[in-house]
């Protein structure tokens, strides 16, 4: 069904200037790597502190609040550069398991983190409980890490 769209795409002359480019492949590359840093210690830095570790002396409302900024910042950017990424060779990524895994699990990891993640941490941490706050930030630890490995894997086995 989307096999036309991903041909097309291999079509367009950008996607031949970024994967033949001696620059721009390894730069998108880099940014996306570099913007996946800042994502994962935006999320890690709340996570951390749903666990009952890190910055206990901040509730947890306070530090989301204050990565939350990073958080979207950091996932324009991974939006911004994977678009190149998926460009340079549309047909190859189509083919993949991996970045289809990566896309449903993408999917399902922004509602989670959106909705149900956010609501517990701005939520009163009395109301809310130790116990549900630890299941959603190892729940989002976990989702978030999958989706980096499949995004690994779409570079070295498709």
């Amino acid at each position: 069904m989307l096999l036309p769209l991903f041909e097309w795409l291999d079509g367009l002359r950008v996607g031949d200037w970024i994967s033949t480019s001696s620059y721009a492949a390894p730069l998108i590359n880099v940014m996306h790597i570099m913007a996946l840093v800042i994502l994962f210690g935006s999320l890690l830095i709340v996570d951390v502190r749903l666990l009952g570790r890190g910055m206990t002396q901040q509730p947890v409302a306070r530090v989301a609040r204050d990565a939350r900024p990073w958080l979207i910042g950091a996932l324009i950017c991974m939006l911004l550069t994977g678009i190149p990424q998926v460009l340079s060779l549309p047909i190859r990524e189509y083919y993949s398991p991996f970045f289809w895994m990566k896309m449903r699990l993408l999917l399902v990891t922004l509602i989670f983190t959106f909705t149900l993640r956010h609501k517990v941490t701005m939520a009163d941490e009395a109301r809310v409980g130790p116990i549900w706050g630890k299941v959603v930030g190892l729940v989002s630890i976990g989702l978030w890490t999958w989706i980096a490995v499949e995004g690994r894997l779409i570079g070295l086995l498709s």
